[in-house]
């Protein structure tokens, strides 16, 4: 099949697209001679694919995958099989235990991976947690949060005393109206809100704050203060004539 006056032009090589039996996602491009010896092929092949020369099977394939040949002869040239530019060399792995064989070379998560204990970590003169700690900006505490928790749980209870209607002086400045909303206000901030209606033009808006409607009164009679600042009562409206000294 072979023959050693197999006359080859002085660029003889090919291109040839390399696949493995067992390597699923391998492919390699590969340019060789013509002149180039099966066998001389196969210890190309085992530096790039793992599979041993004594373990390999070779078979050249069109681009589509279709047999052309077994490279069953370790001293014939590759010539000998009339490869062309794209053809296949499709390496068989021939051994079961091979390094190749149930995806040990692909798939990760096959290989045991070390893993060092926290209280070793932690032993490490410098470690990326280290680091880390002494570079980031300090977040909140679970104790500032517990506080803030317990301060909107205080505004909820002050709230459970104060309802739509009701009557009520707000500080500072002991201001007089009547209650128009109370509850939530995300857009506002974190907690609870009581919205009044002033009885004289004190406040800063008629109801709408930041585009929502929260309720519903004259231009500048509106405030919405926190329920601290609320107390509810018998809070007449004042006469806008009584005169405070005489």
């Amino acid at each position: 099949m072979a023959s050693s006056k197999l006359q080859l032009p002085a660029d003889d090589s090919v291109l040839l697209l390399v696949t493995h039996s067992n390597l699923s996602t391998f492919a390699a491009d590969i340019r060789v001679s013509q002149q180039t010896t099966v066998e001389a092929l196969k210890d190309k092949l085992w530096r790039k694919t793992g599979t041993a020369v004594a373990s390999m099977r070779l078979q050249l394939r069109d681009d589509t995958g279709v047999n052309l040949a077994d490279l069953d002869d370790d001293a014939a040239p590759l010539a000998a099989y009339g490869p062309y530019n794209g053809c296949r060399i499709h390496v068989l792995d021939l051994d079961p235990s091979s390094l190749t064989s149930g995806g040990w070379l692909e798939d990760t998560s096959l290989v045991d991976k070390y893993k060092m204990s926290d209280e070793a970590y932690d032993k490490l003169h410098t470690n990326f947690r280290k680091f880390k700690e002494k570079m980031t900006p300090k977040t909140p505490t679970s104790e500032s949060e517990d506080n803030k928790q317990q301060l909107e749980k205080h505004m909820e209870e002050l709230c459970s005393k104060i309802k739509v209607g009701d009557r009520c002086e707000v500080e500072p400045g002991a201001k007089r109206g009547t209650v128009k909303f109370v509850g939530r206000a995300e857009a506002l901030g974190r907690g609870f809100w009581v919205g009044v209606q002033y009885d004289e033009p004190l406040g800063k808006h008629d109801g709408m704050v930041k585009g929502i409607r929260f309720f519903e009164c004259p231009q500048g009679h509106g405030a919405i203060v926190r329920p601290k600042k609320v107390k509810v009562g018998d809070y007449p409206e004042r006469d806008p004539f009584e005169e405070e000294e005489i």
